[in-house]
C-alpha cells in the first residue's frame, strides 16, 4: 500500500530532490577529516579492556615458517589452511589478548552479527558447530573464533597483546624480519598480513572533546566497570546516569535499545538516520538449517553468496532481507553491473525498485515511533546502497519511551561542540553523565596502508611509498613485486560481498596454496611487473561507473565522507563467485608463474 506522506516510486524528480537537499544538510567541508585516531592523548580510548596486565614473556629472536598478523577471522583461517597443507611454525601476533578480530573487541551490550550465523562463521563442517540463533550474539561468534584456533592448535605459538612495528625483507637469509612492539625481532620466511580494518576505533574531531569531565568511552571497548551488566544488559550502574551515545550506524541501533532499557534519561545524537529493516531473529535447530548432512554448511554458504553477489540461483536457503534486497547492492558490489541490454531502462527500474524500498522503510518508521516528529527523523532519505543496511526489532520502540531522546545534528553537520558537562546542538546543551562513542573503525584503512606498520622489501624500497608512485599494485590481491613471499589479505584489488568471512577464507585458502606451492618447489612467491600490469588491465577495464551514484549519496564511509567513491581498480569487478573460481582455475594451471628463484627469475 503506498503511504500518502511519502513520495511515489513513480515520481523520481521529486525523490532525488529531496535525497540531494537531505544529503546537503549533513555534508562537512572537512569530510573524512572530521573523525581523529584514537591515538596519542586519545590513546586510552584504544586500550584493551579486557586483559588488565599482558602476558610477560621475553622478546622472540628465533626463526619460524609462517608469521601471520591478525588474530581476526582472516589470520585464524590462514592457519587453519596452513595446518591442513602440513605447516607447523606458524606464529600469529595479534594487539588482542586473545583470538576473535573485530569480535575480541566489540562487546557492547546487544552486539550481534548482521548477517546470518550459519553463513557468517566460518568451518562449521569443519568444527561440527551449528549456531545456536539465526543472528549469533558476539559471544557466540568470539566462542567461535576461538574453537576454531583450539581445533587447529593456533594457541602454541602466538604473541597477545603485541602489535607489529616494522616488516624488513632480509636478502640474505631470504626471510622476513618481523619487529614488534614488545622487543620481538624474529625472521619468518613467508608473512600473511591478516591485519583487517575494523579494529582501530575512530572518534569524532569535535571541539572540547578533551574537556569534557563526565566518563567516556568507545562502544569498542565497552566499559562495564562503569555501567554495569553484561552484553546481555542488566547495566545497572546507568539507573541515575544521564547517558549521551553519538552514532547511529550499525552498533548504534544495537546498542542504543539497551541503553535505553537502564539509563535514566538516553540522549541519542543522530546526524544521518539508518535504514533499519526487520530482524526476526531467533534460535534455531540443527533441523531448521539442514544440518543433517556433510557439507551442509558450505551449500549455504554457497547459496548465499551466489545470492548476494547477483548470480543465479534456483532457490534461496537463508531467505533474509539481505537476500531479498539483493538486487539494490547493484552500486555497492560490482558483480551486479548488468552489461547488456538498454542502461537507461536499467537505471529507471533500478531507480523505481530503490524507491519502493525505500518508501517502505521510511513507513516502518511511521508505524513504529509514535510521535511523528521524531519519527520523520528518523526517516533515511537516501539510495538504499548509500549506507550499508542495518536490522533490529528494538531500535525504533526505543524512541517510544519517555527517557529517550533523539538529538537530529543534520542542520549544524554534527554536534558542535562538547563541554564540560555536555553537548552543544544548536542553542542547547545537554548535560551528560557519561558520553558514549558509537563512530565505528578506520574502515577501508590498515596499517601497512596508512604508513603505521612500514614495510620494507628489496633494496629497501617501502611498500607504502611504492604504491604511492603508481597506485597500489598486486596479483588477485595478494602478492606484489619487489616483495617476496608476503601476502595480504583484504578487500584490496580482490573480491567483495556482504558476507566478508566467506571472502577471507576463500582468501586464507588461497595464501595457503601459494606457500605449499613454493615450499614444494623451493621457490619464494612473487609476482613479475608484467603480471602485476595484466591484472590491474583486468581490473580497470571492466570497473564500473558507479561514481555519480555515490557522489549523490548522503555522507558516511562508502563515499568518504561526502567526498565520492572514484572508479578505479580498486576491486575485482565481477562477482565474488567468479572470482574465486577464477582463482582455482589459476592454482591449477598457472601457480607456478608466480613462483621464483633467490635471484627473482622464475623457478
Amino acid at each position: 500500500m503506498t503511504n500518502p506522506h511519502l513520495p511515489a516510486p513513480h515520481e523520481p524528480a521529486a525523490l532525488r530532490e529531496r535525497y540531494r537537499s537531505e544529503r546537503e544538510r549533513r555534508v562537512r567541508p572537512d569530510g573524512a577529516a572530521q573523525y581523529r585516531d584514537a591515538e596519542a592523548e586519545f590513546g586510552y580510548y584504544a586500550a584493551d579492556p579486557y586483559v588488565k596486565e599482558p602476558h610477560r614473556r621475553g622478546p622472540c629472536h628465533d626463526t619460524v615458517d609462517v608469521a601471520v598478523i591478525g588474530g581476526g577471522f582472516g589470520g585464524i583461517l590462514a592457519g587453519a589452511h596452513l595446518r591442513q597443507q602440513g605447516v607447523e611454525r606458524v606464529r600469529f601476533v595479534e594487539k588482542g589478548g586473545d583470538f576473535g578480530g573485530t569480535w575480541y573487541w566489540n562487546r557492547y551490550p546487544g552486539v550481534h552479527c548482521d548477517v546470518e550465523s550459519h553463513v557468517y562463521l566460518p568451518m562449521l563442517d569443519e568444527t561440527g558447530y551449528v549456531p545456536e540463533w539465526k543472528y549469533a550474539p558476539g559471544d557466540e561468534i568470539r566462542r567461535h573464533a576461538v574453537r576454531i584456533a583450539d581445533a587447529f592448535g593456533l594457541y602454541a605459538d602466538t604473541l597477545f597483546s603485541t602489535g607489529v612495528t616494522s616488516l624488513t625483507w632480509e636478502e640474505t637469509s631470504g626471510t622476513w624480519i618481523v619487529a614488534t612492539d614488545r622487543g620481538d625481532a624474529f625472521r619468518a620466511a613467508y608473512v600473511v598480513n591478516a591485519t583487517g580494518t575494523l579494529t582501530d576505533p575512530k572518534l569524532p574531531g569535535i571541539p572540547g572533546i578533551e574537556k569534557f569531565t563526565g566518563h567516556t568511552f568507545h562502544t569498542s571497548r565497552w566499559d562495564y566497570a562503569y555501567t554495569g551488566g553484561t552484553p546481555q544488559g542488566g547495566m545497572t550502574r546507568l539507573a541515575d546516569k544521564r547517558v549521551g551515545i553519538v552514532g547511529t550506524g550499525a552498533t548504534g541501533i544495537q546498542v542504543i535499545p539497551m541503553l535505553a532499557q537502564d539509563a535514566a534519561h538516553l540522549y541519542v545524537f543522530q546526524r544521518t538516520p539508518s535504514t533499519v529493516d526487520v530482524r526476526a531473529n531467533r534460535r534455531t535447530t540443527a533441523q531448521d538449517v539442514g544440518a543433517s548432512h556433510d557439507g551442509w554448511a558450505r551449500e549455504r554458504r554457497d547459496n548465499y553468496l551466489r545470492i548476494v553477489s547477483g548470480e543465479n540461483t534456483d532457490h534461496d536457503l537463508v531467505a533474509d532481507r539481505w537476500t531479498e534486497s539483493a538486487g539494490l547492492l547493484e552500486k555497492l558490489l560490482p558483480s551486479f553491473r548488468r552489461r547488456h541490454g538498454d542502461r537507461a531502462a536499467f537505471e529507471a527500474a533500478y531507480e523505481a525498485a530503490d524507491a519502493a524500498k525505500m518508501n517502505e522503510l521510511r513507513t516502518r518508521v511511521e508505524e513504529s515511533v509514535t510521535d511523528p516528529e521524531t519519527a520523520e527523523k528518523l526517516k533515511p532519505w537516501y539510495r538504499y546502497a548509500c549506507k550499508r543496511p542495518t536490522f533490529s526489532d528494538l531500535y525504533y520502540p526505543a524512541f517510544n519511551r519517555d527517557n529517550v531522546t533523539l538529538v537530529d545534528t543534520a542542520d549544524t553537520h554534527g554536534i558542535e561542540h562538547i563541554t564540560e558537562h555536555g553537548v552543544t546542538v544548536g542553542a542547547t546543551t545537554y548535560e551528560l553523565d557519561c558520553l558514549i562513542f558509537a563512530t565505528g573503525f578506520n574502515v577501508g584503512t590498515s596499517a601497512i596502508s596508512t604508513g603505521k606498520l612500514p614495510v620494507h622489501g628489496r633494496g629497501g624500497t617501502q611498500l607504502l611509498h611504492t604504491w604511492a608512485r603508481r597506485g597500489p599494485r598486486t596479483l588477485h590481491g595478494f602478492t606484489s613485486n619487489g616483495f617476496p613471499n608476503l601476502i595480504h589479505l583484504g578487500a584490496l584489488q580482490n573480491a567483495s560481498s556482504v558476507n566478508f568471512t566467506h571472502i577471507l577464507d576463500e582468501q586464507a585458502r588461497h595464501a595457503a596454496a601459494l606457500i605449499a606451492a613454493a615450499e614444494a618447489a623451493g621457490a619464494l612467491i612473487e609476482p613479475t611487473p608484467e603480471a602485476e600490469d595484466a591484472w590491474i588491465a583486468v581490473l580497470a577495464a571492466d570497473a564500473p561507473d558507479h561514481e555519480w551514484f555515490h557522489a549523490e549519496c548522503t555522507p558516511g564511509y562508502y563515499n568518504r565522507e561526502g567526498r565520492g567513491r572514484p572508479n578505479g581498480p580498486f576491486a575485482y569487478p565481477h562477482s565474488a563467485v567468479a572470482f574465486h573460481a577464477l582463482l582455482a582455475r589459476w592454482r591449477a594451471e598457472s601457480i607456478q608463474e608466480i613462483l621464483r628463484d633467490r635471484t627473482g627469475h622464475r623457478s
